[in-house]
């Protein structure tokens, strides 16, 4: 029986053979896969370069080890294991940036609805984690708001027990767009993935605290996960802070679940999958 808290990691984007597999599971906790990513493009393979699909989505993750066969078989395996799909990312397989770039409202969820439920009852799936990071140019926030509000709203009516969860992080443009989704949408959106890992190498514990705060403020009532990176974070916060932070919200009652990004990079690097097993530690030890 899982103790209620939540871990979650991405996985797939980098197409470097990581499986579901390689990565610790603790079974005191819930545990969620979210695969990266589903985009509204074209494929990689088509010429010239990848171009929006208005709303119809398809794997862009490491679809030859992260099949349909594998997602059943780690959920077979650990029965406290949910496997989600995020939505949009930063790029298409780095080839061009992922822009959310709807012709209309109406087409846009119909499209999506449609092409979601496909890929959610292909690949057994059990939830979404929308994570557009660029909008298109004339792609105002009412749209935003409303084509994603409307897809959640549609999905959980027909699939009652998915998972939704939003991936915001601190820019300005970002949390104009996501804050108004949360605004209107926050019945339909279960958790906020904010990317706190995104903030400068010189962020200590008191100030990811001050950081996870402002969060929690900024998206009221929402169940905010803390999360760390993991492969290169120049720059950026260290998994290792990441984790003592972890450990300082936890004693201050905060944490009810903890991401990392991204399982691709922590199978590429020296210390492998060291900080997934110390996270969940912390979450199964509530």
């Amino acid at each position: 029986m899982t103790n209620g808290y939540l871990f979650r990691e991405y996985i797939g984007a980098q197409l470097n053979g990581v499986q579901f597999t390689d990565v610790p599971i603790n079974s005191m906790l819930a545990f969620h896969f979210i695969l990266a990513f589903a985009i509204d493009y074209t494929p990689v393979s088509q010429q010239p370069t990848p171009a929006p699909t208005n709303g119809v989505f398809s794997p862009f993750w490491d679809t030859g080890n992260l099949s349909p066969a594998a997602v059943a078989a780690i959920k077979a395996a650990h029965p406290n294991v949910a496997v989600m799909s995020g939505l949009g990312g930063d790029s298409v397989q780095d080839v061009v940036k992922a822009f959310f770039a709807p012709t209309s409202v109406d087409s846009w969820v119909a499209n999506a609805v449609s092409s979601l439920t496909g890929i959610i009852n292909t690949y057994g799936l059990d939830g979404v984690d929308v994570d557009y990071e660029h909008f298109a140019d004339g792609v105002d926030v009412d749209t935003f708001v409303e084509c994603i509000g409307q897809l959640l709203t549609q999905l959980k009516a027909s699939m009652p027990n998915i998972a939704t969860s939003i991936a915001p992080f601190e820019d300005p443009v970002i949390q104009e767009y996501y804050q108004a989704l949360w605004r209107k949408y926050s019945g339909v959106i279960d958790y906020v993935n904010f990317q706190f890992y995104a903030y400068g190498a010189n962020t200590d514990v008191p100030l990811y605290v001050e950081f996870y705060d402002n969060q929690t403020a900024n998206y009221p009532g929402a169940t905010v996960l803390a999360s760390f990176k993991t492969g290169n974070v120049t720059g950026l916060i260290s998994p290792d802070l990441g984790i003592s932070a972890a450990q300082e919200l936890q004693q201050q009652n905060k944490l009810p679940g903890l991401f990392i990004w991204s399982a691709d990079s922590s199978k590429n690097s020296s210390y492998g999958f060291k900080y997934e097993t110390e996270a969940q530690q912390i979450i199964a030890n509530h």
